[in-house]
């Protein structure tokens, strides 16, 4: 503190003594660099489970955040999002949309009470799911490649050994990474192809009240909806999997130790490279995760839906009633409806379901089977549950089911 008051009363001209201890590019104090590489978690796991999909994984390079990778446990599925998932024809309910399957169908353009209508079938035999090769995560490792080359060559250039160090020890530790978290994915098949099976079709409700209708057959329904996809991770061994993280940590630690102790022109380095790191993986983050995986096995093509004389691939409704009667009369079916809970179990609604499975015989379909076009009956479906709310033969709150 002595030192620093001194050099403070030792300011040149009128400039405020603080400004004394900065003239020098050697005075500056950057000890608390090595924290900027531990910044960045949530950018980086964000997209943790598809970049750790891509071989590209192993190469070695700077990496924002690299203890958010070294966990005691990694994850055994991929992380499901809400939806209630219930096939038409087969029975088979789930309280979620299996994250493949998102990807798949680009569930999050959906508006509140859109309903859509799609058909999936393969385009490939390939049963696996991966990432592209190149992409923007392949730019976010290669940038990471190209700083540690050139922190490596400046600390040879500078003769800083301790930046040397560091740079080696924190590069390498994105390749010991790699190899802890490395895995592929396995989406389940039909033990029995050739038997026979229901159509897969399927509807997904969103929490929001939009529904997407998907054509498929069961094979295609139970790989992407209603079986768990599998993790299968190139070091399986729980126990090996943990040394390795114990591995990572000493370089981490061994690596923001010798950057505190390198040059200070090493530090700066080091320091940019990490801001513009962050900056571009926050940027990549904030992609749709849709954009970063390959979906190619799986061609998906959409229908249309007329109502109203007007005819959209989305169909735009203004309340849940006016949505549900829409994938009701795509899917020409109402048993679904009750299964997924998506209307209530009293004499209302199975008065109005009723007569909402009378109403889709009328739906005509136009078009080729791959260019399929709904035409919806006009009905008003909203009109027609306010007047059977207000029938007071249908007032019991219990269901007829229930009464049985």
């Amino acid at each position: 503190m002595l030192s620093l008051f001194k050099r403070e009363q030792e300011g040149n001209g009128d400039a405020p003594g603080w400004f004394s201890t900065i003239q020098h590019f050697e005075d500056l104090d950057l000890d608390i660099v090595g924290i900027l590489a531990i910044l960045g978690e949530g950018s980086v796991l964000s997209n943790a489970q598809v970049s750790t999909l891509s071989n590209w994984i192993f190469l070695p390079r700077l990496l924002p955040a690299p203890h958010a990778m070294l966990r005691v446990s990694r994850p055994n599925r991929l992380e499901a999002v809400q939806g209630r998932v219930t096939g038409v024809v087969s029975g088979n309910d789930r309280n979620e949309l299996n994250h493949i399957g998102d990807i798949v169908l680009d569930t999050e353009s959906l508006k509140p009470f859109d309903v859509r209508c799609v058909e999936i079938d393969r385009h490939d035999e390939a049963p696996v799911v991966k990432t592209h090769n190149f992409s923007y995560l392949t730019f976010n490792i290669c940038l990471g490649c190209a700083f540690s080359i050139a922190l490596l060559v400046l600390s040879i250039i500078w003769e800083d050994g301790m930046g040397l160090i560091a740079t080696g020890t924190l590069s390498l530790l994105a390749t010991v990474i790699g190899i802890g978290n490395k895995w592929t994915l396995k989406l389940p098949r039909r033990r029995n192809p050739g038997g026979t099976a229901p159509r897969g079709d399927v509807v997904i409700r969103h929490p929001r009240g939009s529904f997407l209708i998907v054509k498929c057959e069961e094979n295609i329904a139970r790989e992407i909806f209603f079986a768990p996809e599998t993790i299968e991770y190139l070091v399986s061994d729980l126990r090996v999997y943990r040394i390795i993280s114990l591995v990572g940590s000493f370089l981490l630690m061994v690596g923001v130790i010798c950057l505190a102790n390198a040059k200070t022109k090493t530090q700066v380095s080091v320091a940019a490279a990490y801001l513009i790191l962050n900056v571009t993986y926050w940027l990549v983050a904030a992609l749709p995760s849709r954009l970063h995986w390959n979906t190619s096995a799986f061609r998906v093509r959409r229908h249309k839906i007329e109502t109203n004389g007007e005819t959209t691939e989305t169909c735009k409704n203004n309340t849940f009633t006016q949505a549900l009667w829409t994938a009701i009369a795509v899917t020409k079916r109402t048993g679904w409806v009750q299964l997924g809970e998506a209307a209530p179990k009293t004499r209302v609604w199975d008065e109005w379901l009723r007569e909402a499975r009378e109403m889709v015989e009328n739906v005509e379909l136009r078009g080729t089977p791959q260019d399929t076009t709904y035409c919806i009956p006009k009905w008003d479906p909203q009109d027609r549950l306010n007047a059977l709310l207000a029938d007071p033969n249908l007032s019991e709150i219990e269901s007829i089911y229930e009464k049985a």
